[in-house]
């Protein structure tokens, strides 16, 4: 696929990736391996609190299908196959859950150089279908996204989001939940050579008449070792620090305070991945 608008989840992902991903507050490890015929087993454990988590999952690739099969603690079979570009630009998803019999979904997505299209329907006698579509190109791109209930009638979701991108600062706009939230996020690669990027989201809910700002930067130490640092306006400062002490395999420890309460305990989190 050449350059286009992408998908709708697309509009603000930078942003939000900056500000949000990998801060975590739980302890997760997770190890990957492979088997001889190219099959990846990876078994995750996630403590939360008092509790804990694990699930095993496969994942097999056969030319442009790739087949996912997750189990859980609760003996939840979850599986997915993917079929990439079965035509040009376009992507077959279904998805089901094993006991779950109304989980069954099927996703189309379409990608061009001036449009993104991505919908989906659960395969069930009363269906709730998606659609989200993006118009524009590799700088400028609108959309919308939304879901119909087809039992009720009823739009369960409608989203409208906006994205402009000139050389290393891109920048969103979205209105969620039907109109009630106004989110605009900011985000600019100051230097590629360290990776070092500052973000920044605002959002704003009409029915509440509450601001939310949360700002935030990343850096590159090294190539091997990165870090991040983000705070908002009700005073919760996190960091984290991300380094990859073998190819693929990352190990990453995060940390937030309240700085409003700081008698409390810190939240710390930590994560480590293995593969081979």
């Amino acid at each position: 696929m050449g350059k286009g608008p992408g998908l709708y989840s697309d509009i603000g992902k930078k942003a939000r990736d900056l500000l949000y991903k990998d801060y975590q507050s739980d302890h997760k490890f997770t190890i990957t391996t492979y088997t001889s015929g190219g099959v990846a087993i990876s078994s995750t454990g996630v403590k939360k609190g008092e509790i804990f988590l694990a699930d095993v999952s496969t994942q097999l690739k056969n030319n442009n299908i790739t087949t996912d099969v997750k189990v859980d603690t609760n003996s939840n079979v979850h599986t997915t196959v993917t079929i990439d570009e079965p035509a040009p630009g376009l992507k077959t998803i279904f998805s089901f859950r094993v006991p779950d019999q109304r989980s069954g979904k099927v996703e189309l997505q379409y990608q061009h150089e001036y449009a993104g299209i991505s919908t989906g329907i659960g395969l069930t006698a009363s269906p709730i279908v998606n659609f989200s579509g993006v118009v524009g190109n590799d700088k400028l791109s609108l959309g919308t996204d939304l879901s119909f209930d087809t039992a009720s009638g009823n739009i369960t979701k409608l989203n409208a989001g906006l994205s402009y991108i000139h050389s290393d600062l891109i920048a969103a706009l979205t209105l969620n939940d039907k109109g009630d939230a106004l989110t605009a996020s900011y985000y600019h690669l100051v230097s590629p050579l360290s990776n070092t990027a500052v973000g920044a989201e605002l959002s704003h809910s009409f029915s509440s008449n509450e601001n939310t700002l949360t700002i935030g930067t990343q850096h590159a130490l090294d190539p091997l070792t990165s870090v991040k640092a983000r705070v908002n306006n009700y005073g919760r400062a996190s960091a984290l620090i991300q380094h990859e002490w073998r190819p693929k395999s990352l190990f990453t420890i995060s940390g937030e305070v309240d700085t409003r309460a700081i008698e409390k305990s810190a939240k710390i989190g930590l994560a480590l991945a293995l593969k081979p």
